[in-house]
């Protein structure tokens, strides 16, 4: 079955996943399937789940009450899991993703898996190594977190990086990219997606006006690969170079992040072969990135030592 047809049922646990990842979530699973089913459990008269309730709308995300003033937290877990048992013999999804950093899903991992559904796992780094494993693949959510906020832009600009990822995740597969999968992908991602929206007719006329796309026609079939951009790559680095040389102090990351966009609007850190933007700026030999997650500046330092 292709990705593309998959039908998942996400199921969060908002007694250990925090509402800021909320965007990163929905993103990722974009590459997996379709979101047939969208739920979250938690007791929503809390403080602690304020900001779940002001976003359960914007996704249209089911919540399920469980006060934990008289039941505690075990009540959300026993209810995940049974909604999960009911979904996996009463329905006809191919998988679930369960948001959560406790082991207590451990075992409904697995049983799930047993079932031969896909397992896709989400956690902050804290989630033990017991549920990792039980998963199919398990993604950290602070790393969606950071993605979101590096691919901030117009929506134009991010339907364009999607657009990016796709075909750069079909080429690390070995697998052509057609236009149909493309259009398929962005319509799981968003539902309103209408590319008259950004006035066009046909995706394709899309494609073909996007700056590192290269559309090929072959009878009926409409395929895209990323242009050869060796040379694009090479200015974008000089480019980054030469920003952060002329600064006499270290920029921010994130100040620096849109100065590139600006300059090359295309700029996807991923098509250099990194999931994040810090870690590919460190890898430029005269730059050097310091910080943590909250507070990175990137500094000249042409005596570098070359990875």
């Amino acid at each position: 079955m292709e990705e593309r047809e998959r039908k998942l049922a996400l199921l969060i646990d908002s007694d250990n996943v925090s509402a800021k990842y909320l965007n990163g979530i929905f993103d990722e699973l974009a590459q997996y399937g379709i979101i047939t089913y969208r739920r979250i459990y938690g007791d929503f008269t809390t403080q602690a789940n304020a900001r779940w309730s002001d976003r359960l709308l914007e996704k249209s995300i089911i919540p399920i009450q469980q006060f934990s003033n008289t039941t505690g937290k075990n009540a959300t877990d026993s209810a995940l899991i049974i909604d999960a048992m009911d979904l996996l013999y009463n329905s006809n999804v191919d998988g679930f993703c369960i948001v959560s950093s406790d082991s207590d899903f451990t075992r409904l991992a697995s049983r799930l898996r047993e079932s031969g559904k896909i397992v896709i796992g989400m956690g902050e780094k804290k989630t033990p190594d017991s549920f990792r494993a039980a998963c199919t693949v398990f993604t950290e959510l602070e790393n969606l977190l950071e993605n979101e906020n590096a691919s901030s832009g117009t929506d134009k600009e991010a339907i364009e990086k999607d657009i990016i990822n796709i075909i750069t995740q079909n080429d690390n597969k070995g697998k052509l990219t057609g236009s149909g999968e493309i259009g398929s992908k962005l319509q799981n991602k968003y539902p309103d997606f209408d590319i008259r929206t950004f006035g066009y007719s046909q995706l394709s006329k899309f494609l073909e006006d996007m700056d590192a796309i290269e559309v090929l026609k072959e009878n009926n079939a409409i395929t895209v690969r990323l242009k050869d951009e060796d040379s694009e790559a090479d200015q974008v680095i000089q480019d980054i170079v030469e920003i952060v040389r002329r600064r006499t102090k270290p920029i921010a990351l994130a100040t620096l992040g849109q100065e590139i966009r600006r300059k090359h609007r295309s700029f996807n850190v991923k098509l250099y072969g990194y999931s994040q933007l810090y870690k590919f700026i460190d890898s430029i030999p005269e730059l050097s990135v310091k910080g943590d997650k909250n507070d990175r500046k990137v500094s000249y330092n042409p005596g570098k030592k070359k990875k």
